[in-house]
């Protein structure tokens, strides 16, 4: 089980995920609570392990803001919260070959019910079909919010739709999740990852250690009971 640990804006929070055992570290450049820059980062992904993902977040559809930032900050994947664009993908694919891995993330809009599952499902078989990727980040959407909502989507209706369109994408759980609900989410989905922001925070921007640590627990314990 893959586990980031997203929204990341400073090095003890983020050396801290690493220490207990998380696959990756994730820092939002879009606009928010969480935001960093890339100087910012630059300071933090030097002290961080080599194994460890620097994933970075982007909201933006500009391929050459993408590239300097992650080029500046040291990145090791780029998550990318635009809207499905194969011209993005396609342009940043050729810029890193394959230096910088890229996740794509898709939404489930809470708001708009039964309609989710379909724009889910064609969405993933785009995805799958263009080839130019192959992990695939499934987030909630509340309102104009697409990410650090704390809402889970509905999982019970997602199941028949990842299960028509998985397609041998490697899927990435968020939204809402917590040391309390992620094994029900990986035990319904059967996610290749699974990825938290807010539901570890001692306060936006700030993890709670203890949050931290029984979310890595639970989240392995799950993956080794499947």
């Amino acid at each position: 089980m893959w586990i980031k640990i997203c929204g990341n804006t400073n090095l003890e929070d983020a050396q801290l995920a690493a220490e207990l055992g998380a696959d990756a570290v994730g820092f939002v450049f879009a606009p928010g609570p969480r935001q960093v820059t890339a100087e910012q980062v630059a300071h933090i992904t030097p002290h961080l392990p080599e194994n460890v993902e620097c994933v970075g977040v982007f909201h933006t559809l500009d391929a050459a803001e993408i590239v300097a930032a992650a080029q500046e900050s040291g990145l090791t994947a780029v998550q990318l919260h635009g809207g499905v664009n194969a011209e993005l993908t396609r342009q940043l694919d050729q810029t890193f070959s394959g230096q910088v891995k890229l996740i794509q993330t898709v939404h489930w809009n809470v708001d708009a019910g039964d309609a989710s599952a379909a724009l889910l499902s064609q969405q993933l078989k785009q995805i799958a079909a263009e080839d130019l990727l192959n992990r695939v980040l499934i987030d909630s959407k509340v309102g104009a919010a697409t990410g650090g909502t704390g809402v889970p989507f509905d999982w019970n209706a997602a199941q028949v739709a990842l299960a028509e369109a998985r397609n041998g994408l490697k899927l990435i759980i968020a939204g809402g999740l917590r040391d309390d609900n992620v094994a029900n989410a990986i035990s319904r989905l059967n996610p290749w990852g699974v990825d938290v922001s807010s539901g570890v925070e001692a306060k936006p921007g700030k993890k709670s250690p203890e949050k931290v640590a029984a979310f890595i627990r639970a989240a392995r314990n799950a993956a080794a009971a499947t």
